[in-house]
């Protein structure tokens, strides 16, 4: 198994070198008609547990892409999409979704205390030091400010479980597991209403 993962991402950090070369956010809006059904117009997912890409850094975009399409991450509404990607795809999705302005709380905070706790959370496990100060996430780190709220209750717990691997799994993982799920809750509540 692990054998297996080390050259799925052997093969993503190869694949990657190649998205280096510059991309196209006029391909990659086109493209990305193929993602407005689930992810949402301009990124802004409606969804339930499905996440909005807008203004996700570029490099975190491509190499979620990159381990969809190695089996790496798993999901079977991704599965048929992302085999058809090319390289120069994923690159121009990545500038795309990159280019697009972020996605705003899509309700007033209803609970300040759980934010509260949620803030306590994410300073005691120091999410800043990879999410950024503002949690807008920076080259592969995602960005969780304003994200869907169930969704990230949900990319917690599959951190937590191990369900969740690609990107930084390893260090997702252990910070979740330490995690109970009412620090789950709370962190979800903070950054989605950030």
């Amino acid at each position: 198994m692990r054998t297996a993962l080390t050259g799925i991402i052997l093969a993503a950090v190869i694949a990657c070198g190649s998205l280096a070369n510059a991309a196209d956010i006029a391909a990659g809006k086109a493209k990305a008609e193929l993602c407005v059904g689930c992810h949402g117009e301009n990124g802004i997912s409606h969804i339930e547990n499905t996440p909005s890409l807008a203004a996700q850094p570029d490099l975190f975009t491509q190499w979620q892409l990159v381990f969809f399409r190695a089996g790496a991450r798993k999901n079977e509404q991704m599965q048929p999409i992302v085999e058809q990607l090319s390289n120069e795809d994923i690159r121009n999705l990545g500038a795309y979704y990159a280019s697009l302005a972020p996605p705003k709380a899509s309700k007033p905070d209803d609970d300040p205390e759980l934010s509260r706790k949620g803030a306590q959370a994410a300073a005691g496990r120091r999410c800043a030091s990879c999410h950024t100060d503002s949690y807008a996430g920076t080259k592969g780190v995602a960005r969780v400010a304003g994200q869907r709220e169930e969704y990230l209750v949900k990319a917690l717990r599959d951190y937590k479980s191990g369900v969740r691997s690609g990107g930084a799994m390893a260090t997702m993982a252990n910070l979740a597991f330490s995690l109970s799920e009412e620090e789950i809750e709370a962190l979800a509540h903070y950054l989605a209403h950030l």
